[in-house]
């Protein structure tokens, strides 16, 4: 495959002078979807990585991942970013220690999954290493962080993880931790922080001086727009989706989508099935059903809503009969989100982030080996090779190049530079 290149500020200078966005063209409907998949840089910017800890219910019934190998090559994913990811859980002094021994098992299961593919898989630590490992026929993994609940209050584990290999950085999952407010709080009041804590402010200009990107998915709407204001880099959502489309409080509103434009960042779109699909009233009835058999009440804002403190095997129990329940998501309302996106901000702003391997896929795009099943979806609905190839990798590059290129002299000199960062015109 050949690295579609991209001039870096050109979406940013577009958007600065309110020009309007291209939409996508009808003549590329035509287009063989198999060979433009095959030319552009296809890059998956959230996948989750499976440990013994990891509840079975997210591995495939044979006891392997939707990332494994096999499914890269299959899909053509020449990129994937894998996410050391802690869920919620206490945060005083054992809760921390359990959530630093999970992230540290994530992290070394990526780093043997490299070591162990070498033909296959090179880590990259910067945005021209991940076109170089392209060029080169590889998969490039990058590394990324979710959840300063594994860091309890310690700043400086920052730059720790900058020298582990961490490029791209998220505040939060499910639940408030000291760095920030979660969108989906964990047994706690919708708001402790107010946004960003003290030292998430703070954590924002050391990630901004190393380099690294910050991604707001799943921080709370005034933690996000706080970021927005805060960093000198644009950002990204690595796998979010349109509140327009589906009421979710996992998904962007019109407004946090306009910021994230504004300040020259990404929204990678995740095909997870309750952020892009509308229940039936059919659907409806039977979640309500398995609902009142657990004991829960209400219909909740989310189906498996009130099932925090089940033992595992109930829990997973549950959310089997909630996935059972419920009709499918489909590809075509997975692209609903991109389109919903690319036409709201600009297909220069819009990318692709699965979520694999914690709950993530919709009929059609159940794995990694499905990828061009997406760009053939994108070619029938007009979209350029251009609009596609910035969609599937182009647009994070770029975001990711930016970051770099706002690292300062004062970065920790423990914590190596990006390979091969280049300059880059900001507005």
């Amino acid at each position: 495959m050949s690295t579609t290149r991209f001039m870096i500020g050109a979406s940013l200078l577009l958007a600065a002078a309110g020009q309007a966005h291209a939409q996508p063209s009808a003549g590329a409907k035509g287009a063989d979807a198999a060979a433009i998949h095959s030319r552009v840089l296809t890059l998956d910017s959230h996948a989750d990585v499976l440990v013994p800890s990891v509840p079975r219910r997210y591995f495939l019934p044979d006891g392997g991942s939707r990332i494994d190998v096999p499914y890269l090559t299959k899909g053509g994913i020449d990129a994937v970013v894998l996410a050391v990811t802690v869920g919620p859980g206490p945060r005083d002094a054992q809760g921390v220690a359990a959530a630093r021994k999970e992230a540290d098992e994530k992290l070394a299961w990526i780093r043997t999954f490299v070591a162990s593919n070498p033909d296959h898989l090179e880590l990259a630590l910067s945005a021209d290493d991940i076109e170089r490992i392209h060029k080169g026929g590889k998969t490039a993994i990058v590394i990324s962080f979710q959840n300063a609940r594994s860091i309890g209050s310690d700043l400086t584990q920052i730059d720790r993880l900058y020298s582990d290999g961490i490029r791209v950085f998220a505040f939060n999952h499910i639940g408030h931790n000291d760095f920030s407010d979660s969108a989906r709080p964990f047994n706690e009041p919708v708001s402790e922080h107010g946004g960003l804590s003290p030292i998430g402010k703070q954590a924002v200009r050391r990630l901004n001086d190393l380099g690294v990107l910050i991604d707001v998915t799943q921080l709370s709407s005034a933690a996000l727009l706080q970021t927005l204001a805060l960093t000198r880099v644009p950002v990204a959502a690595t796998h979010s989706d349109a509140r327009a489309i589906v009421d979710n409080v996992r998904n962007l509103t019109d407004a946090e989508l306009d910021a994230i434009k504004a300040n020259g960042g990404v929204v990678q779109a995740t095909p997870f099935p309750a952020y892009v699909h509308r229940q039936d009233q059919a659907s409806i009835d039977r979640i309500a059903a398995v609902r009142r058999r657990y004991g829960l009440t209400g219909p909740g804002k989310t189906p498996d809503e009130g099932s925090e403190g089940f033992p595992e095997a109930r829990g997973d129990a549950l959310r089997h009969e909630l996935a059972e329940a419920q009709t499918p998501a489909t590809l075509s309302e997975y692209v609903d989100q991109i389109d919903y996106i690319a036409k709201r901000i600009g297909w220069q702003h819009v990318g692709i982030g699965s979520d694999f391997n914690q709950g993530a896929g919709v009929t059609g795009f159940m794995s990694e080996a499905d990828a061009p099943n997406v760009t053939a979806e994108l070619v029938r609905r007009g979209y350029t090779e251009e609009q596609i190839a910035a969609i599937w990798g182009g647009n994070f590059l770029r975001v990711l190049h930016a970051a770099e290129a706002g690292r300062t002299v004062a970065a920790s000199s423990a914590s190596p530079a990006p390979t091969n960062g280049r300059p880059v015109k900001l507005p």
